[in-house]
Order: C-alpha cells, then structure tokens, then sequence
C-alpha cells in the first residue's frame, strides 16, 4: 500500500489548493514564478473542477489541466490532483433533480452552492464514478502527480428517498431480522414497532423527539454511505495507479464522519484545521486537532487546508497577527504533520469565498501575508531533512468516539449544555497545559503502549470496549474517567444500574442514583476545587474518596473517587484544577512532562530526535534547556537559555546537522 513517504520522497509538502480556472492562462505563469519564491512544492488541483471538465454531460474538456499538470512538472511542483466530485456542475441538478440532496423537513437542497448531491444517488454515483476514471485514465502515467485527493469534506446529508432505500438496506444487512432491529431500537416505546422493511423511513422531522436509538443508526449509516462513495472513487484511481497515495481532507473534529473508520481506508490521513485567531487556546485547539489527527494516520499525516489569514464564515472574521500562521503551521509539524498546504494558493476575485485569505492575498506579493507564507515555506525546506518521516511517541491516549459522540446528541438528552467536543478539549487542554503529549485512541483499541488513559466522557461503549479497559487496567495502566461515562449500551440501551456493572466495580463506585447537571453559570463546590457543567449522586463502593461535594444536595457525597489506578471525576472541573488533579495522575502513572519548568505559554513537543519549543504567548520569553543543542531555523547553538519571540519557535537538535 502507498503511502505519504511515496509522495513527500524525505521533503516537507508545502503548498494549497490551486484553482487556477479561476484566472486568465497569462496569471498562471504569474502564480508559478510566485509560488516558486515561496517555497511551494505540492498544489492541489481540480477539487472544484466538474463543470470546466465537463461543461455538459459526457463532454471532457481536459486541454486546460494537460497544460497545467505540464506546467507544474516544468518547474518542480507537485500535483495532488482532485476528483472533482464534491461540487456537481448546475446541469447534473437540473437533468438529474434526483440527484440532489433533501433535508430533513423534505426540502430540496438546489446547486448554487458546493457539495449538492445525494451520496445514495445511483445517478450521482454513475457520473463520479465516469469522471474518475477518464481522469485517471489520462493522469495514471503524469510525471507532476503525487497523490490522490477525492472530492472534498465530505459533509452532505440527505433524507431522501433514494437514501431511505439505501437505509434500508444498510439495515438489514446489519440486523438480519426486523425482529433484531425492533429489539435493538427500542420501538415498544411509543408504539413505534416495525412489522415490514418498507415501512422505515430517514428520521425526517416529526412531530416530537424522535427515536434515539433510531437516530442514532442513521448517523452511522450516513457516514457508511459517503465511505462508499469515497471508496468508489478511491478504488478507480488505485486501479490506475496503484502506487500512488490516496487521501480525502476531514474536518476538523466534524461530527459527521467516523474518521476511525474512514482513516482506515485511506493511505494518507489529511484533515482541514481552522483555529480562530481570536481564540486565547487556538494554539491548544490545533494542537488537539494534529494529535487526533496523527493518532488516526498512526504517523506523519497532512494539513490539508489552512488559512493564511482569515476566513469567511465566522460572524467576524478576523486575521491572523504577525507571527501566529507561522506558530501554527510549525506547531503543525511538530506534532506529525508532513505537510502544511493551504485553501488556498490565490485568493479569488470573485464568489463567495472572495474574503477567504489566500497565501497570495488581494495584497500581492508585496503583502504580509505572502511574505510570511514565503518565510514558512524557507523554513520548511530548512527542516525536512531533520524531520520528515519522523515518529512522535506519547505516554498518554484520550477516548474519543463518534458513536458515543452521536449517540449523546439525542433530543432527549439530560443537558444542553453539554457540548462533547468542549469536554474532550478541556481535558486535552489540561495535559496540554502540563506540558504532556497526547495521542487519541478508540476505546477498544489496543491500549497496552500508555501509562495513562482518560476518558473526558463517553457515554456509550460497546461491551468491546468495556473489556479492554478493564484489561488495560489489570495490565498495569492507569485509567481515570469522566463523568456520564460507560451509560448506554452500543444500541443506547441505558445499563442497569446507571453505568455498566463491570466499570462500576473497576472505579469503585455504587449504583448512580441521579444525575445532577448544572446550568451554563452554575458551580458546585467540591474539596479543594469548584466542579462546572455537571455532578452526580452515587456513594463509592470499594472507591476511596479523594474530593467530595461541599454544600447543595450532594454535600458529603463523592466527587472524584480512586480505586487502584482507576480514577472516576463525576463532575468537570475548572482548568486549572483538571489540570492539577490530571498532573498528579500523570506524575504517579510516570507519563512526565516533556520539558519541565516550562514559562506559562510555551509548549514544547518531541518529534524524533527534535525538540519544538512553541511560544503561544504575546511576549518574549526565555527558556531554559538543559544540555547542548543546535537550533535549526538559525543555524545557532543553544547551551542553556532561550529566548523565544512573542508567537516564536525553535527546533532543536543534539547532533550538528
């Protein structure tokens, strides 16, 4: 199987998406001469292409891209060529209305946009599929090509009813009989039982909560269903080029797609990372993002898009202060990444991203943004031979999980106010903070390799995933959980006695008499920290009890709870407490810091042999670094302080280059 190390060949890719359509032929060798002074060595070509290939239906208009594909190898860029199946062209809409995409009231989503399509469509598939293949068909053999990118976040969901045959499908061969499904869903409640196939429908609106357990299925079929479409078109271009790498870009922490289950069907991992320049913890947000992001490529992975500058969609859209893209972009790296590319190359004229930044911005070549882009670009070439292909290695895995994610998202839930993707970031953010690398991890991966795992909050877990923790903590590894962990069953069935029976006597906790969630400004008082979001009426069982609830209607009741290495917080406390109470454990369970006495604001990240030093900060700073090093972007030898820019980075190596 290809993989990233086939298309970086020991470099550092260094570039973004190109849409050179967009502009008169006479701009492209404007951009080239450009990019060339920037460092670029990978443009992505052709996501939003259809319509130019083909302007109608069975036309290929392919003189344009043949002309750029031989431009780019002219001057030393590579391609990561696109099938352009994300946006279908106006005409497939019109001629083919069945292809278009429903919402959940019934509604047609109409082209005039991006991503208009239903990833049941026989139609839509026939005509990815054809597309995929001419392409290719003609590229297979093209020097400039490096990998393969098909379509582009996948993101659309339909309720139609070509998606309710496919559902249907996809259910029986999951549960067999109609009998297994009504079981597994739950359908005595509210007289909801199934007596024939036909009679399943989408989870269109209804007129109340709907079926969770309902729900809850369509959401692993949805992601199911666009993997086919990908796997199609992965399958096309494999044939053609089977040594070539294959990639599709996630979104960043996007709810829609099991990435577990998609990243295994990838040769190269890439993800979309769009931190909010405004955002104090943007640092620890694209942190989090690089290591998910690692853990499911397990190795170097790709920033597939970035922003330059600002974006668009935001309520405001703010641009990145000097410094910050560079910070990210090697923050990036630092943390696996072997290429840092951008949406995009130039920043269009026209449509409805004409605000999205672009390296090359409305400024030109003259502006801040191209300049500082320029300098990455530099900085990259510097360090590719000392850092491409290299392996991070962590003491520590976060559970993270899109079952339980979606099956937490139910109308009926207990909080609104619990946002899961907010809990996962604090606690990633307190072992950020303390200076830890982090993988993630499925719960039912093998976890033999850390010395800690948490859990911020899965509420559901499989009876798999169940055993593996408790064979994880037997083994000798440390485990503490969060809150509303270990509840339902993998059909959202809630277990008796609140939490499963086996996790219960591991964390020595008793039945969970209620749960107490708290409003968006409401606090409990625990001993020696103040719990937010959410608390819990149980009594330990075997547990012993290392901070209890003060006041209220838990008072004396337990908060936080050890049993042996298994820890359980059943509440979730402000930053600087998680992160005391995380460090301890992390002390105890040997999962050390990566540089201590760090100033507050830098981190610091072992790639390989390489020390990054990252300073999150708007002022300088100085380090302190034991032993003798060589810094890699200056060429300048470290023995013992540091002095760190605001937004500054060092690389640091042991051995003279």
């Amino acid at each position: 199987m290809p993989s990233l190390d086939d298309s970086t060949r020991g470099r550092i890719l260094f570039g973004g998406d190109y849409n050179p359509e967009q502009w008169p032929e006479e701009t492209w060798q404007e951009d080239v001469r450009l990019m060339k002074r920037a460092g670029v060595n990978s443009v992505t070509l052709g996501v939003f292409s259809w319509a130019t290939i083909e302007p109608r239906p069975g036309a290929r208009e392919f003189g344009w891209l043949d002309r750029l594909m031989d431009l780019m190898h002219a001057n030393g860029i590579g391609v990561v060529l696109a099938t352009p199946t994300s946006s279908p062209p106006p005409w497939m809409g019109s001629r083919h209305p069945e292809t278009l995409p429903r919402d959940e009231q019934g509604q047609t989503v109409w082209w005039g946009s991006r991503q208009q399509f239903c990833a049941s469509s026989p139609t839509y598939r026939a005509y990815a599929a054809a597309i995929t293949e001419d392409l290719a068909a003609r590229y297979a053999g093209h020097p400039a090509l490096t990998m393969w990118h098909i379509n582009n976040e996948y993101c659309t969901h339909c309720w139609c009813d070509e998606t309710a045959r496919h559902f249907r499908r996809w259910l029986r061969t999951k549960y067999g009989a109609l009998d297994a499904l009504n079981e597994a869903w739950g359908t005595a409640f509210w007289s909801q039982r199934y007596d024939a196939w036909e009679e399943i429908i989408p989870p269109r609106r209804a007129q109340y909560m709907r079926n969770p357990a309902h729900t809850l299925d369509f959401k692993r079929f949805t992601s199911d269903a666009l993997m086919e479409c990908y796997i199609a078109e992965r399958d096309i271009v494999a044939r053609h080029t089977p040594h070539i790498p294959v990639t599709t870009n996630f979104m960043p922490l996007w709810s829609g797609q099991d990435a577990w289950r998609w990243a295994e069907q990838e040769d190269v991992v890439s993800v979309d990372i769009y931190p909010d320049p405004k955002d104090p913890l943007g640092g620890q947000y694209n942190a989090m993002l690089g290591d998910m992001t690692r853990s499911q490529a397990r190795g170097p992975w790709v920033v597939m898009e970035q922003a330059a500058g600002a974006v668009n969609w935001r309520g405001v859209n703010h641009p990145k202060p000097p410094g910050l893209n560079r910070l990210w972009s090697l923050q990036s790296v630092a943390h696996g990444a072997d290429a840092v590319c951008y949406f995009q190359w130039r920043q269009s004229r026209q449509g409805a991203e004409k605000f999205h930044s672009g390296m090359l911005t409305h400024a030109g070549e003259d502006g801040r943004t191209f300049k500082e882009t320029s300098r990455i670009g530099s900085e990259l070439a510097r360090l590719s031979p000392h850092v491409a292909g290299s392996r991070i290695s962590a003491d520590i895995a976060v559970l993270h999980d899109w079952g339980s994610w979606w099956a937490g998202q139910q109308d009926g839930r207990l909080s609104t106010q619990l946002d899961y993707t907010e809990v996962v970031r604090a606690w990633h953010r307190a072992l950020w903070e303390s200076g830890r690398t982090t993988d993630f991890a499925h719960p039912e991966h093998d976890l033999t390799g850390y010395r800690l795992v948490v859990v911020p909050h899965l509420y559901l877990l499989t009876d798999a995933a169940i055993d593996n923790l408790l064979s994880y903590v037997r083994g000798g590894g440390t485990l503490v959980c969060g809150f509303l962990t270990g509840v339902a069953d993998e059909d959202d069935r809630v277990r008796a006695g609140g939490m499963d029976a086996r996790l219960r006597e591991l964390l020595g906790i008793g039945t969970v008499h209620e749960w107490w969630p708290l409003d968006a400004d409401e606090s409990v008082e625990c001993e020696g920290f103040l719990g937010t979001l959410w608390s819990e009426e149980f009594e330990p069982a075997g547990g012993e009890v290392v901070a209890a609830y003060r006041g209220g209607e838990l008072d004396g009741l337990p908060a936080v709870v050890r049993n042996g290495r298994a820890w359980y917080v059943s509440t979730l406390p402000e930053s600087d407490a998680l992160r005391a109470l995380l460090g301890r454990i992390a002390d105890d369970a040997g999962a050390a810091p990566v540089l201590a006495g760090l100033p507050g604001g830098v981190e610091a990240v072992r790639r390989g042999e390489l020390l990054f030093l990252l300073n999150h900060s708007r002022e300088a700073v100085t380090v302190q670094v034991p032993g003798s090093h060589q810094e890699l972007l200056t060429g300048e030898r470290v023995s013992a302080g540091l002095t760190l820019e605001r937004y500054g980075v060092a690389v640091l190596s042991r051995t003279t280059p």
